[in-house]
């Protein structure tokens, strides 16, 4: 037999077993994780000599035939651990949502999110044993009981900076599969429709796992908490803020308005005479009247407190953020008011974000903060105040009545309580990423 014909059909032997094993994998996944059964069969599968094992791109599960084989010799459950593991980062949009992070920092991340999710499922389908790297590591993200996102473990590996031994431990305990097929999805500037079929196939998985398989996702509660934790919605912070600001109209050249006919045909008929000129006055958005209160209490972390206050500058301060004459007061307040700032102009904001401290460190109580801004409308401070922002946990004693102004209660992801707010005021949850 000619040894090239022979080689090549090695190799495609070994491809279709490849193939087999890794439909095997999939359908005892599905046999034992229902819920996941569009997501299961949404990757084609491709083989790659050039891949580690496996790895995806959101549409297609690259396998290496070898490395397969291999893998399924040590058992069932590395397969299917394998396979699962590829398919949670596809759910999880971890190929999407890199931004501008570090590489190195992003791709253990996510690792570390995805295998606390499977390390987490009392299914002995894909149960692998521990090592002692990875419970050290989980014992030191466990202080809180925020979830552990990819977005959550990027954060804390920043704050860390480990030496690149320490680093490179990690990322032998957590490695699964290979992420060289994402970068090419990075790369296009419009969302990608993959990430959008993933999110639809994210929000269908967590309605059957609230209804459907309710028996089943006692033994799955880490993936349902980790589902419902990336379904939460994002908001645009920036877009949010400019809910508070009001139309007037302002000293300046208005050329959205001017009508470049007239004014040519005038210049055209009498030399030098436009039958039509720029408007002297301009209607705009801008914030005029504002109140922004800082829960300064012993439960609200100092960091978050600064860069959401941060946040709430860079946007006031853009080109067209202010009026030339404002009043936005600024409150910290436990339970009570400890410090109001009365800013008027962008340069005094300046200089209160310069030599911002936070003051407080007490009980929570809201109830002080709205009584303060009720004096100050009796006493004619504002002109028109639009709204309230109240940055807080959520713990702490709600006024009763309604204000006579928007009131919106600003949580951070990784501080937030799932705290019912008053019914006439808005609850916003914001990722601390989206600050940064």
């Amino acid at each position: 037999m000619n040894p090239v014909y022979e080689e090549r059909t090695k190799n495609l032997d070994f491809i279709e077993i490849g193939k087999d094993i890794l439909v095997g994998a999939r359908n005892e996944l599905y046999l034992n994780m229902r819920f996941l059964d569009v997501a299961l069969s949404s990757l084609a599968l491709i083989p790659d000599g050039q891949i580690r094992g496996t790895g995806t791109d959101g549409s297609r599960l690259y396998f290496q035939p070898d490395a397969v084989a291999v893998l399924f010799r040590k058992g069932r459950e590395a397969i299917n651990h394998q396979y699962l593991h590829s398919v949670m980062h596809c759910l999880f949009s971890h190929i999407w949502i890199k931004k501008d992070r570090d590489v190195e920092y992003w791709n253990l991340a996510c690792d570390v999110a995805v295998e606390a999710v499977i390390d987490g499922l009392y299914l002995r389908a894909v149960h692998l044993p521990r090592s002692s790297v990875r419970r050290e590591f989980y014992r030191m993200l466990s202080s809180s009981d925020a979830v552990m996102t990819a977005e959550r473990v990027y954060r804390i590996l920043c704050r860390m900076h480990p030496v690149q031994a320490q680093i490179d431990i990690w990322k032998r305990a957590f490695f699964v599969d290979d992420h060289s097929r994402w970068e090419q999805e990075n790369d296009q500037k419009s969302p990608s429709p993959q990430q959008k079929k993933w999110d639809d196939i994210r929000d269908r998985m967590q309605t059957e796992l609230e209804t459907f398989s309710k028996e089943a996702s006692e033994d799955v509660r880490s993936l349902e908490e980790q589902v419902c934790a990336e379904n939460r919605k994002r908001y645009d912070y920036k877009e949010f803020l400019r809910k508070f600001s009001v139309l007037k109209e302002e000293m300046q050249v208005d050329m959205d308005s001017f009508d470049y006919i007239f004014y040519h045909y005038g210049m055209e008929l009498y030399g030098n005479m436009p039958l039509i000129e720029p408007l002297e006055t301009k209607e705009v958005h801008k914030v005029e009247d504002f109140v922004i209160v800082l829960d300064t209490s012993m439960s609200c972390s100092g960091e978050l407190l600064k860069r959401f206050l941060e946040e709430t500058y860079s946007v006031l301060c853009e080109s067209e953020g202010f009026f030339r004459k404002i009043h936005v007061h600024i409150l910290q307040c436990d339970d009570r008011v400890q410090e109001d700032v009365l800013i008027t102009n962008q340069k005094e904001m300046q200089d209160y974000m310069e030599h911002f401290t936070v003051r407080g460190f007490g009980g929570t109580d809201f109830r002080p903060a709205f009584v303060r801004v009720q004096e100050l409308l009796q006493r004619g401070c504002f002109t028109r105040l639009r709204g309230l922002i109240y940055f807080t946990d959520g713990y702490g004693t709600f006024p009763v009545k309604k204000p006579p102004y928007e009131t919106a209660f600003v949580f951070m992801k990784n501080d937030y309580r799932d705290v019912d707010v008053p019914p006439w005021a808005i609850k916003l949850i914001i990722d601390p990423e989206e600050l940064q």
